[in-house]
């Protein structure tokens, strides 16, 4: 996942997060233990719909893992490159020195994630991230 999450305490007022979430019916959680042992890095919850999840956070370390995993991926491999391509502009460069050419490759990726996600709510029009990051006049 990428995510503008809105922040007050901020001087732009919001703030990108990025995740590589694994779910796994808690039945059958042992291999989230596995898999976060061996990264060394993330956490697990399990949720209240009977679902486990391992969540790892940070631009850097979800580059790392997605640079790590890439050949591997099978399912979700166009959300695994946007991210990648995404982390990896997030990595070298300040967020506040983004300029407007790289947050509109942002936005792309955002989009090109959220189109190959099966859930329907709470995802954002390209308008509207435009909006959220300044970029509307």
């Amino acid at each position: 996942m990428l995510q503008i999450k809105k922040r007050g305490d901020s001087r732009l007022g919001w703030r990108f997060m990025s995740t590589i979430c694994f779910y796994q019916d808690s039945r059958h959680e042992t291999p989230l233990f596995w898999i976060r042992k061996k990264l060394g890095i993330g956490y697990i919850a399990r949720r209240n719909d009977g679902m486990t999840e391992l969540r790892i956070n940070g631009f850097k370390p979800v580059n790392e893992i997605l640079k790590n995993i890439m050949p591997y991926v099978k399912f979700k491999k166009h959300q695994a490159l946007a991210l990648s391509k995404a982390t990896a502009l997030l990595v070298e460069n300040k967020i506040s020195e983004l300029n407007r050419a790289r947050l509109e490759r942002i936005i792309n990726y955002i989009l090109t994630i959220q189109s190959e996600n099966y859930a329907t709510k709470n995802k954002k029009s390209k308008s509207e991230l435009e909006t959220i990051l300044g970029l509307t006049p």
